[in-house]
């Protein structure tokens, strides 16, 4: 079956075309277009929710075409159109959500919504790398932290989670705090491999704790306590910088590391899924690799570890290819509970 999917949950338009087997559960990415905002957002130092409405409406109808240009295909070639109706920031939501729906009117075929977490959680599936089931996955995206047990497509149970800030917010409001540019994250990481984390103890939240929860406020006002301690930071120099970067990251990713393992565990599923945008940071894949004795690590390829339309076609492939009913009714839903998630009759197995 041809999807055609679209992604605008927040500051990435993103439209990809899939082919995929229901019969093998194998498919491939014929075309895929990712239009970042970062540069509009940048002024603002954060996401304008309005801002990123009005760039999802002029560039999803052009991105749309380009894709089914490139994949040389027309509508008549079009079995389904997957979109993400959720969770997300209302209006982007409703820009992709109104778009599938006009273009399933006029075109007769189904739209099939998609949980954007389910997407991340199942993004490792593009490159034919889902794991066997059981598997637990780290979802780090945006204002997400979560660790997640999957029991098979549809079957997600909310292991642990953040209290507070999740690490993306931390590593945005700590860049802020060292005078960085937004996105944080990015800026952060390129310091980081030029400074001396050492210098700044900083301290690891909850990492003792005998859970599988987190929490990143304290990490975020601690940093801001050594900022100050140096005179605030206009008065940091790009060693303060570098090495404040390189102590911010290695106490994020100790957590991370530290509860996902513990998480494998305490849960006797020896595979990880690291999914969602941190799970681009070099430093963090690399903890994993040098710490994970044992567990069998599972990552997306780096282009699909951001907001992406591939991961969307790949999840609706997944579960309404294995039978799960387009349903009669359904809205974007800004606030989406991924535990109100349920499986598809049958399952698609790589």
């Amino acid at each position: 079956m041809n999807i055609l999917a679209i992604e605008s949950s927040c500051d990435e338009t993103a439209v990809a075309l899939y082919a995929g087997d229901a019969a093998t559960g194998c498919g491939r990415i014929l075309a895929e277009q990712i239009a970042s905002q970062i540069e509009t957002h940048a002024r603002f130092g954060g996401v304008v929710p309005e801002v990123a409405s009005r760039e999802h409406l002029a560039a999803l109808p052009p991105m749309v075409d380009a894709v089914m240009q490139e994949a040389d295909l027309g509508w008549n070639h079009i079995d389904a159109i997957a979109v993400t109706s959720g969770p997300g920031l209302m209006g982007a939501l409703l820009v992709g959500t109104s778009f599938a729906r006009a273009a399933a009117c006029v075109h007769g075929i189904p739209v099939l919504p998609v949980h954007h977490m389910e997407g991340h959680l199942l993004a490792p599936g593009l490159a034919g790398q889902l794991p066997a089931f059981p598997f637990i996955t780290l979802l780090v995206s945006g204002g997400h932290t979560m660790l997640v047990r999957v029991d098979a497509i549809g079957s997600y149970s909310l292991i642990g989670q953040t209290l507070d800030d999740a690490a993306g917010e931390c590593f945005d409001k700590s860049a802020r705090l060292l005078g960085l540019p937004y996105p944080g994250g990015p800026e952060v990481a390129r310091l980081a491999r030029d400074g001396d984390a050492s210098r700044f103890p900083l301290p690891r939240p909850m990492l003792n704790k005998d859970n599988l929860d987190f929490s990143f406020s304290g990490l975020k006002t601690a940093v801001m306590y050594a900022v100050r301690k140096l005179g605030g930071s206009e008065a940091l120099s790009d060693q303060d910088r570098r090495d404040m970067a390189a102590a911010i990251e290695e106490a994020i990713c100790d957590v991370l590391v530290s509860k996902a393992l513990r998480a494998c565990r305490q849960q006797r599923a020896p595979r990880l899924v690291i999914a969602g945008g941190v799970a681009a940071n070099s430093h963090l894949r690399g903890l994993l690799a040098s710490r994970g004795k044992g567990v069998e690590l599972f990552l997306p390829e780096l282009r699909h570890c951001t907001d992406n339309a591939a991961m969307i076609a790949y999840a609706a492939f997944a579960r309404y290819g294995a039978g799960a009913p387009a349903p009669a009714e359904w809205d974007a839903r800004p606030r989406w509970p991924l535990h109100e998630l349920t499986p598809p009759h049958t399952l698609i197995s790589n």
